[in-house]
């Protein structure tokens, strides 16, 4: 018999759907039977690119995969945060209604009656939803807890003068809440840089009400960072709990939601590698880069001289040349392999990766930090630039590209000078494999982590 059922729903993005896979299996774990909620499209593509086994692993745990429709057509661009945003907080909530009155009406039979929500902060409309059919609820916050703290502010800075009262900064000036806390300039705020700046008043609304709905119907907040990585974060909202990095399982093989099949020949390639040699390059689920930044890359990484593995999703790069790239992959055959996605964890796991080229989404950020990776940071959007600052400002185990001021494009001198900079940085390399360290101590039997998750088991199991 199931401990107790939970219901578990992320925000409809890749980097929000791994980690909330990897807390089910957690709560799986523990004895839990756990409904994971997708969109109707997310759910497709997670059901797809399962590998062998998967979806009869899932079920052995009492893993139930679940979908809703999120209000968008079948090809609209989920990409788009601003239009996706808007649909979901609108026609969601009615999905999830009926998704868990089903769920009620097939309770018994062994299967328990929904008692606890694990929502996404960012779904904080489900929370209204939960409360109002008598199911608790804990939110769980999936980025760095600096940027959740940052959107905690925005009454104070409002009233500071450092924001409009439309979340637009007042003032071009860095930011910093508290000493310790990662620096980050006003231009830079995290939903002032999610999508075109017409929709920008979807995402800031949403910060604000979903600030709201957790102050008042989350009886606890969880979030996927250790406090040792943000501990000025933890020192001003002491009610967040730290419990991770989070993994699904010590082999890392326990499917958490990937959106494209893994490639698993990389892997095979990189046992032939020598230890600290590969630059492993990939940049998340959303990051797109045009044709001519895309060659830059490509021709940067080809004068490092040293072998890489990139990551290339068949949509990174509308509009290149397929000529041209396979004459790329012909110059660099043997030393550079390009996959369309990968088991990232496995790989920033083996001794062969000597730094990461990254967008710097949180997952990448806290999967290259509990493996000891140096990066190379280049992020793209939203929370990125607010991660870039944890790793060259605060943790100090990386360096960042810079962008041409005329064109902003990173150009192959400055791509094969910067991988060159990290890889042979002994002192970054000693920081990056300290914070490894504390990293796993906080997972470990007795540490910060591991006492808050037992918190947060403890409290479900009421």
């Amino acid at each position: 018999m199931a401990k107790g059922h939970v219901l578990v729903l992320p925000m409809p993005c890749q980097g929000h759907v791994i980690p909330f896979m990897e807390l089910s299996h957690r709560l799986a774990d523990e004895g839990f039977e756990v409904t994971f909620v997708n969109t109707e499209v997310d759910h497709a593509l997670v059901v797809a690119a399962l590998p062998p086994g998967g979806a009869a692993e899932l079920r052995q745990r009492r893993i139930h995969l679940a979908a809703i429709p999120d209000g968008l057509a079948g090809d609209e661009d989920r990409k788009d945060l601003n239009k996706l945003i808007d649909a979901y907080s609108r026609h969601m909530p009615g999905h999830l209604e009926r998704l868990i009155g089903e769920i009620e009406a097939g309770a018994g039979g062994g299967r328990p009656k929904v008692r606890w929500l694990v929502g996404d902060v960012n779904m904080g409309w489900s929370f209204a939803v939960a409360r109002r059919l008598g199911i608790r609820v804990v939110s769980f916050w999936a980025a760095s807890t600096a940027c959740l703290a940052i959107m905690h502010k925005i009454p104070k800075l409002i009233e500071d003068g450092v924001l409009n009262e439309k979340g637009w900064p007042e003032r071009q000036e860095t930011l910093q809440l508290a000493p310790g806390m990662p620096p980050l300039h006003t231009s830079l705020l995290s939903w002032n840089n999610s999508g075109a700046a017409e929709g920008q008043h979807i995402i800031f609304d949403l910060v604000c009400r979903n600030n709201k709905f957790n102050d008042d119907l989350a009886e606890m907040t969880v979030c996927n960072s250790f406090h040792e990585a943000e501990p000025a974060v933890f020192k001003l909202f002491p009610d967040l709990l730290p419990i991770g990095p989070l993994v699904a399982d010590r082999e890392l093989r326990r499917p958490v939601g990937h959106f494209l099949p893994e490639d698993a020949g990389c892997l095979d390639w990189l046992d032939a590698q020598p230890d600290g040699s590969v630059v492993y390059v990939a940049f998340g689920s959303m990051a797109i880069f045009d044709a001519r930044q895309f060659q830059e890359l490509a021709v940067g990484l080809e004068l490092t001289g040293r072998p890489f593995l990139w990551v290339v999703r068949p949509d990174f790069t509308p509009g290149l040349s397929t000529a041209w790239l396979d004459a790329f992959r012909r110059r660099v055959a043997g030393r550079g392999v390009i996959v369309e996605w990968c088991s990232q964890q496995r790989v920033l796991a083996h001794a062969a990766v000597a730094c990461f080229v990254s967008h710097c989404g949180w997952n990448s950020t806290l999967e290259g930090v509990r493996n000891g990776v140096p990066f190379l940071c280049w992020p793209y959007f939203c929370d990125q630039f607010l991660d870039r600052s944890y790793i060259t400002a605060v943790w100090r185990t990386g360096l960042a590209v810079a962008a041409g001021e005329e064109d902003g494009v990173v150009t192959r001198d400055e791509v094969r000078s910067k991988v060159e900079q990290v890889v042979g940085d002994g002192e970054i390399r000693e920081r990056a494999r300290l914070l490894r360290d504390t990293a796993r101590a906080c997972v470990s039997e007795g540490g910060s982590s591991h006492k808050n998750f037992r918190k947060f088991i403890d409290l479900l199991s009421e």
